[in-house]
């Protein structure tokens, strides 16, 4: 079993921390990875976090993974109560969870976070038999988002970047792009719970990010602004999620930018599907995630 350690960060004018899963026999390639959770959730207990970080660590690549500053639980009512069988917590499970969170900001805290990790990572790679120049950078949902963001300002800071950037069913855009009809016909069968509505997804996007002026370089939302410049990346979406559109746009953004892209779509899969352990989608995704981090 890996045997992990965390270590105090800053960034933002927050303290945060990394957890890092050391590669076991390393091949040179490290990852930064960020859990979702609607920028108001998540931790390194999850198995968005830590699956991830055990699962790669077994495959030579070290992992860091980062515990982000959450933002405020102010958009928690958007989300509605689900049904009393529904698996998945209830507004008042996720609030008395989010109480340990500790301290929370608001955009750009967490996207400053992010760059600081990275920074961090690269910095200390060859401590974990990595390579300073194959650090990638990846993140699930929210963590996808900030992961987008921060390779935005990494490309911008114009020093060391990512490797490659592995985003998985990540929203990139400010709002939620209409879905097609093959994507309505699919939503119209998920029970109401599953699903990211607009007025939903705008809830927890001004949550994290009040003023959309704030962003006219694309560091909270990088969908829509250049991407010239940005990685390689790899985008894995969920077939049956209002949220995916948003990735499948980004990736033509990006091939029309001339950034090498790779989209694939979990059929039959739900949103937040790493969380799911030993599901056929989380099992796939994570072997696309390996070959993609260690063929940098």
């Amino acid at each position: 079993m890996t045997e992990t350690h965390d270590v105090a960060l800053e960034g933002g004018g927050f303290d945060f921390r990394v957890r890092v899963y050391p590669a076991a026999e390393p091949n040179g390639a490290m990852l930064a990875w960020m859990h979702g959770g609607a920028f108001m959730f998540g931790t390194l207990e999850m198995p968005e976090a830590d699956q991830v970080g055990r699962r790669l660590s077994e495959q030579g690549i070290t992992v860091v993974s980062v515990d982000y500053t959450l933002a405020p639980l102010d958009a928690l009512e958007s989300l509605g109560p689900p049904p009393p069988d529904a698996p998945v917590p209830s507004p008042e499970q996720l609030r008395a969870e989010a109480d340990a969170a500790g301290p929370r900001a608001r955009f750009p805290v967490a996207s400053l976070q992010v760059v600081a990790a990275f920074d961090w990572a690269v910095a200390h790679a060859a401590e974990f038999g990595a390579d300073p120049s194959r650090v990638a950078l990846g993140g699930a949902s929210a963590g996808g988002n900030l992961a987008a963001g921060a390779a935005m300002r990494l490309r911008d800071r114009a020093t060391t970047v990512p490797s490659i950037l592995a985003l998985i069913y990540a929203s990139v855009h400010d709002g939620i792009l209409a879905p097609n009809a093959e994507l309505q016909a699919i939503l119209d069968d998920l029970p109401p719970f599953l699903i990211f509505t607009p007025e939903t997804r705008e809830a927890l996007n001004s949550n994290y990010l009040p003023d959309p002026a704030a962003d006219e370089h694309g560091y909270a939302f990088a969908g829509g602004h250049d991407v010239v410049g940005l990685p390689p990346t790899l985008l894995v979406t969920a077939d049956r999620d209002s949220l995916r559109p948003s990735a499948e746009s980004f990736a033509a953004e990006l091939a029309l930018a001339g950034v090498d892209v790779r989209l694939v779509r979990q059929r039959g899969a739900v949103h937040g599907f790493l969380n799911m352990v030993g599901e056929p989608a989380a099992e796939a995704t994570l072997a696309l995630m390996v070959e993609a981090v260690r063929s940098r």
